[in-house]
């Protein structure tokens, strides 16, 4: 994503400066990582861009090992992620999973079931929220099953946004047990039209996010709620952005979805004048 203007931006203003640091260098480190894969993507059908991607990453995870012993950075994303690393306990194993839900995407993977993709979800989605956990001071299990609900209803959400835009590029995050359920084949999403079984797919894709929201929202620790505000802005956007994918009768191949400016900021407002002061 360029510079600042992401969903994740509008979540991040409403922290605290040192923790709003922090969470923006877990995000820039993160996503410098996806784009090692994501902006070779078209290169990926080849051994050589291939070979070139998993050289990136292997040079991220020599970065994370620097930074998780001391040692000087090669790149701003390290040195920036540092202090928080040590300020906050932030847990390597994440990371890492970060790292390898990315690598899985070297090979255009095609995910058999829901089960297997949720795997994919877990890593390069829930993993995030689970480091983030740290610097909110939010650290137990039922905060971590909300971080885990919550990552995999957002990258459920990244998915359908951006289908037209993977395919493309010759990816595939849909399920494959879910396409045969509805007559689905991948020549019709290469087609890119809208079909009533394309449809009836996307449409129960959706509903698979909406539960995952719905899950993350039940579970919501309320003497964490505040500590919690950047995460609900960051669900009530992708929310928002669900609802539009689906408002456009999933014209998810025409263009990006997205949320205007305007509602985001429209959104963190309201989420943190209702978490922070219950209106």
């Amino acid at each position: 994503m360029a510079g600042r203007d992401t969903n994740f931006y509008y979540a991040f203003v409403a922290l605290p400066e040192a923790k709003r640091r922090a969470i923006i260098a877990v995000w820039d480190f993160c996503r410098a990582v996806d784009d090692a894969v994501d902006e070779k993507a078209g290169a990926l059908g080849d051994d050589a861009g291939r070979a070139e991607a998993a050289a990136e990453l292997s040079r991220w995870r020599a970065e994370l090992d620097a930074c998780f012993a001391g040692r000087a950075c090669a790149t701003s994303q390290g040195r920036n992620l540092i202090a928080p690393v040590a300020r906050f306990g932030l847990p390597r194993r994440s990371f890492e999973d970060v790292i390898d839900g990315v690598e899985m995407d070297l090979d255009r993977p095609r995910y058999r079931t829901f089960g297997d993709l949720r795997e994919y979800c877990l890593r390069v989605a829930s993993a995030v929220g689970l480091i983030c956990l740290e610097i909110f001071g939010a650290r137990d299990e039922t905060s971590r099953q909300y971080a885990i609900e919550l990552g995999i209803a957002l990258q459920l959400t990244n998915i359908l946004r951006d289908l037209g835009h993977d395919q493309a590029d010759g990816r595939l995050y849909l399920p494959l047990e879910d396409l045969e359920r509805f007559g689905v084949t991948e020549d019709d999403l290469r087609a890119g039209t809208v079909t009533p079984p394309i449809r009836a797919l996307l449409d129960f894709e959706a509903r698979r996010a909406r539960d995952h929201y719905a899950r993350a929202s039940a579970l919501l620790p309320r003497q964490h709620a505040r500590r919690l505000v950047a995460a609900r802005i960051m669900g009530a956007i992708y929310f928002d952005l669900l609802e539009r994918i689906e408002r456009s009768d999933y014209a998810v191949f025409a263009g990006t979805i997205r949320t205007p400016r305007w509602r985001k900021v429209t959104i963190a407002v309201s989420e943190w004048l209702r978490t922070t002061i219950g209106l």
